[in-house]
């Protein structure tokens, strides 16, 4: 994580943003706090990215992000795509993301990968749910942390599929590692099983670290995705997870595997290593290295914030106006009558009056009832 610099923001959308978690083609990515100290990571949108068209899709696609739920999907936080600066905040996760982890780490143990590829096609499986589709899935938007994996940016598929269309300008070269066939040919009526090839090559990227596609440029890649005649490289490969990676990453959508099928078949492969779903979820959340974050200064104390004790009286003067008035110094208090003293009532203080809020309420029923006409009604006798 890197310091704000002095042309970023201090706050966005409520939140006081911490420092600069990373940056990509769709803009800044920063580590904002709440008011009441919760973290969430505030991606800042580049106005270049959105037009008109795109932004009312964003709308609609941010609007739907609020009923995608589940234990591995980043919890929606908030957005406002009319903004100056669109912005998007979801529930910040403080680990690597699966491309970072494999670069210094090498492949994922079998077990760990299939519980992986499980657990993502759950989270996968409630996006779609949604009615949404990721669009964009690669280890890059895959994050590792002590609560399992999570995934992050699919509320940003509408804006990544703008940008990476096959056409001369604006290509995101690490797309295209994960993208499935029809998305490189520049289709848009992208179906689910698109996500499912996407998760097929990411699990082929956990277990081996490698692509299904390799090349020297972008172009090289998309053209060897979208030939028929080429079948993607499945080297080192572990036999176990090779017939559901083979299925998934097919070239024609309909014979890729639904998502519950990938998950029970991806279950068996752990089963198969003498292992349950949870004991390799629990292993695989072990391997995730800790990450402290930095020690924040305190922020400043806002000059009408909580701090400032909260007076009835100040809030509110009627409530220090009573419906008699009270003694002046000197004068004695009257005595009650009787021998014995009446029971306290809890309504009242010390000098029999009512309380604060009591007063205020009594004064609007006295003030209703002047204002208010009645006229009582005769019952007449038959």
């Amino acid at each position: 994580m890197e310091p704000l610099r002095d042309d970023d923001p201090a706050e966005i959308g409520g939140y006081t943003l911490r420092g600069r978690i990373g940056a990509g083609g769709m803009g800044q990515v920063y580590l904002g706090e709440s008011t009441g100290g919760s973290l969430v990571a505030v991606k800042v949108i580049k106005r270049s990215v959105l037009d008109e068209e795109t932004r009312a899709r964003f709308v609609v696609e941010v609007d739907n992000l609020k009923t995608v739920y589940g234990n591995c999907v980043a919890q929606f936080e908030g957005a406002d795509a009319y903004a100056d600066q669109p912005w998007l905040a979801v529930d910040y996760i403080n680990g690597p993301d699966l491309r970072s982890f494999i670069t210094d780490h090498g492949p994922l143990p079998l077990a760990e990968t299939a519980s992986l590829g499980a657990l993502l096609a759950e989270g996968l499986d409630t996006v779609h749910l949604a009615g949404l589709l990721h669009r964009d899935l690669k280890p890059q938007n895959i994050l590792l942390s002590e609560r399992g994996p999570k995934l992050i940016d699919f509320g940003l598929a509408v804006l990544a599929e703008r940008r990476t269309q096959l056409t001369a300008t604006g290509f995101v070269v690490g797309s295209v590692l994960c993208m499935p066939p029809e998305q490189a040919r520049g289709e848009h009526d992208l179906k689910r099983s698109a996500d499912v090839y996407a998760l097929g090559a990411v699990l082929l990227y956990a277990a081996t670290g490698h692509y299904p596609y390799t090349g020297d440029t972008w172009q090289a890649v998309a053209l060897r995705i979208e030939d028929p005649d080429t079948p993607p490289d499945l080297s080192g490969l572990p036999s176990e997870l090779r017939p559901v990676t083979e299925e998934m990453l097919a070239y024609d959508p309909a014979d890729r595997p639904p998502l519950d099928e990938v998950t029970l078949r991806l279950a068996d492969v752990i089963r198969g290593c003498g292992l349950g779903p949870l004991q390799a979820r629990r292993r695989l959340e072990q391997l995730t290295p800790f990450v402290p974050l930095p020690e924040f200064p305190p922020l400043p104390p806002r000059p009408d914030g909580p701090d400032d004790a909260y007076d009835p009286a100040v809030a509110d003067p009627a409530a220090t106006e009573d419906d008699e008035p009270a003694p002046t110094d000197g004068q004695p208090e009257p005595e009650p009558d009787g021998d014995e003293p009446e029971p306290a009532d809890p309504s009242r203080d010390s000098l029999g009056r009512l309380s604060p809020p009591l007063q205020i309420a009594e004064k609007i029923r006295a003030t209703y009832a002047r204002s208010a006409p009645f006229e009582p009604k005769v019952r007449s006798r038959s």
